[in-house]
């Protein structure tokens, strides 16, 4: 496999997702998640998941399996298209980390490439449209952890992205400028107050990504 691309994506509440409904009833958070295996002759992938002893399930659902005193844990399966874990197996992505909480389920996991990314994500979409892309990482990466964000381009009006494009190409950015704002605006058939609003406002979600605002 080659090195891949590694992407953190948040689901607001996906009805499908059993571990979701667990967190929305219980209060629970879930970051303890086995690998989900599917048994030979079913369709259905198994999860196993450990919780806090002190969060039960208000009318009974949910049943331990095992108590280690402190944590107990629960097992479920997934066998519903609805539910992100088994869209990811579909594509055969591996799952590095799984959060639910409040009903709402964050998956950090690895495709192989962008071209399976983008395949993925168009099916993710198609079945969750309020999925949010939180960071895609594709190895090498230099400097810490922290350091590497994701900056989604979707957040741009297509007017933005329009003015912050032209702005690059004609040399705005550059050191001397090879372009300044009235002649950036007049190539855009615009006013050269449109083109500072849409700049500013492009310039600002972009930079709430990289500070984490």
């Amino acid at each position: 496999m080659a090195s891949g691309i590694r992407a953190t994506v948040k689901f607001p509440a996906p009805n499908g997702c059993p571990i979701a409904r667990f967190t929305e009833q219980t209060g629970a958070v879930v970051d303890q998640v086995s690998a989900s295996v599917t048994p030979p002759g079913t369709t259905e992938s198994v999860t196993e998941f450990l919780v806090d002893a002190d969060h039960e399930s208000a009318d009974g659902e949910w049943t331990p399996i095992f108590s280690y005193g402190t944590a107990e844990l629960y097992r479920t399966t997934h066998d519903d298209e609805q539910c992100p874990c088994e869209t990811l197996g579909d594509f055969g992505c591996p799952v590095h980390r799984y959060v639910a909480e409040d009903g709402d389920v964050t998956l950090v996991f690895h495709a192989e490439d962008f071209e399976q990314l983008q395949e993925l994500m168009a099916e993710i979409r198609e079945r969750f449209p309020a999925v949010d892309v939180r960071r895609l990482l594709q190895p090498p990466l230099k400097g810490a952890a922290d350091d590497r964000v994701f900056v989604n381009r979707g957040k741009l009006t297509d007017r933005q992205l329009e003015v912050l494009q032209t702005a690059l190409q004609m040399g705005y950015f550059d050191r001397p400028k090879g372009a300044n704002a009235t002649e950036i605006a007049s190539e855009l058939g615009i006013a050269q107050a449109t083109f500072t609003e849409h700049l500013g406002a492009a310039q600002r979600k972009l930079l709430e990504d990289v500070f984490d605002a």
